[in-house]
């Protein structure tokens, strides 16, 4: 499922731009047919001679992953959000600027990467986790208004409904690296109660891929970036002939390993929350049009590109009479489509009232 293509914008000298901005990447569409993304990390250099290795004071995506042994490494998104903007006790003020400011500079990075060369008044439409609190989304408002003129943050799964046009008796689940997201579509905006955020995410599984390697393969050296791509690559959870074959080093010597097993029940692992989610979401909905729902269930995000996952979702919805489970089509872009797409149809003087 694609989201329609939009060929015109209100103001010829604004450029609109979406953005999801992801735990693991942040992806934005832009008017000006641009459509860029980047992993959400920035670096800054150790030190003289690493600045003089890179040639620049800030490092982005993956460039800063290839070179992170050289750098002071950020990931400031946790969960969708940044990070301790739930709870600012966790961290020295210090910490909690720094992952502030790297918040700040990935999404400007995002933006001037769209704007190629251009510098013209920029309106933002982000997306943010579906029970992202108020002070999540102030948060996010903030890290954007340097980079941009006007900015409002919604709910991710409802910028995809928004983009794909599915807007009545539609249930959109999003499944990131931080959060899933669930928003409940009935012709209006979503209420509380139409959304559900879920932490069983790709970074949940990460951690639980590496957990069950280091159990099972203890010699083995492993980091969670190495379980990441391991997922990323060989990702599934339905039954398959197709083995997972791996090398790891071992004490400094590559090793093949076996990790099939792991890596599905590591996969495995985000489906029963989500189906408990599903079925609390349409055993809530109005009876008369419960069916309808059940059978138009879209899959965005990452991880929905697991292999089997429509089909294990299909399998688990039998006990709630059923289910139709589909993807959308561009899975990095589906949000940030969306989001473009809420911009151009937001009146100008809304945008005027949030600079």
């Amino acid at each position: 499922m694609m989201a329609e293509a939009v060929t015109e914008h209100r103001d010829p000298e604004v450029m609109y731009v979406g953005m999801d901005l992801g735990t693991y990447r942040a992806s934005v569409t832009a008017s000006n047919g641009l459509r860029k993304t980047v992993v959400s990390v920035v670096g800054w250099p150790k030190d003289d001679i690493s600045r003089k290795l890179l040639g620049k004071d800030m490092v982005f995506g993956h460039e800063a992953m290839r070179h992170r042994l050289a750098l002071n490494l950020i990931r400031p998104l946790e969960k969708g959000v940044i990070k301790f903007s739930d709870d600012s006790t966790l961290a020295s003020e210090e910490e909690i600027e720094l992952y502030k400011e790297a918040a700040k500079e990935i999404v400007k990075h995002a933006i001037q990467l769209a704007r190629d060369g251009s510098t013209e008044t920029v309106y933002a439409v982000i997306g943010a986790p579906a029970q992202a609190s108020v002070i999540n989304k102030q948060s996010l408002i903030e890290a954007a208004m340097e980079a941009v003129d006007s900015v409002i943050v919604v709910s991710e799964p409802f910028s995809v409904a928004y983009g794909l046009d599915m807007l009545d008796d539609a249930l959109i689940i999003d499944i990131g690296a931080g959060t899933v997201d669930l928003c409940r579509m009935h012709g209006a905006l979503p209420e509380e109660g139409d959304q559900v955020t879920l932490t069983t995410a790709g970074d949940y599984v990460d951690e639980l891929l590496l957990k069950l390697i280091k159990e099972n393969h203890p010699d083995a050296q492993i980091t969670i970036n190495m379980a990441r791509d391991i997922k990323e690559r060989n990702g599934f959870v339905s039954d398959t002939n197709d083995r997972v074959v791996v090398r790891i080093p071992v004490e400094g010597r590559p090793r093949v390993i076996d990790i099939t097993e792991e890596c599905k029940q590591a996969c495995r692992a985000i489906v029963p929350p989500i189906i408990e989610a599903v079925g609390n979401l349409i055993a809530t909905y109005d009876p008369e049009f419960q069916a309808r729902i059940r059978d138009n269930i879209v899959l965005a995000g990452g991880m929905s590109q697991l292999k089997g996952l429509d089909r294990l979702l299909e399998e688990g919805l039998e006990e709630f009479g059923g289910g139709k489970v589909s993807r959308v089509d561009e899975p990095v872009y589906a949000g940030a489509d969306g989001a473009l797409k809420l911009a151009y149809d937001m009146p100008d003087s809304l945008w005027k009232e949030l600079k």
